[in-house]
């Protein structure tokens, strides 16, 4: 039989622990970058974006008689991809650190 105490705290110290991860996450940042540097995409660890830096070069395509917008957005969707992925990473080490080494997996989750 569970004692309903016990449970209790467990549930407050997993809150606890939740409460911190989510913390720690809103400070992380990471980078992604694309075409060499051209686009940067800033990303706390909760995959929210917070900045978003274009070189001048970059824009420099834009102007002429066929500005290449399509090579712009697509420098600007590889950057954010690249700055989720880090942040994804951020998150599951954040997680895992927080568990202390426990495995979810022992609990079928």
């Amino acid at each position: 039989m569970v004692n309903p105490l016990k449970m209790a705290e467990m549930l407050s110290q997993a809150n606890k622990m939740q409460e911190e991860v989510q913390r720690k996450l809103g400070q992380t940042v990471v980078e992604g970058t694309s075409g060499g540097g051209a686009v940067t995409a800033t990303m706390n660890g909760k995959k929210e974006l917070i900045k978003l830096r274009i070189d001048p070069s970059a824009v420099a395509t834009l102007s002429g008689d066929r500005p290449d917008v399509e090579m712009l957005e697509d420098l600007v969707v590889a950057a954010i991809n690249e700055a989720g992925r880090k942040a994804e990473e951020a998150m599951q080490s954040s997680v895992k650190g927080a568990l202390g080494g426990f495995d979810m997996a022992s609990l079928g989750l």
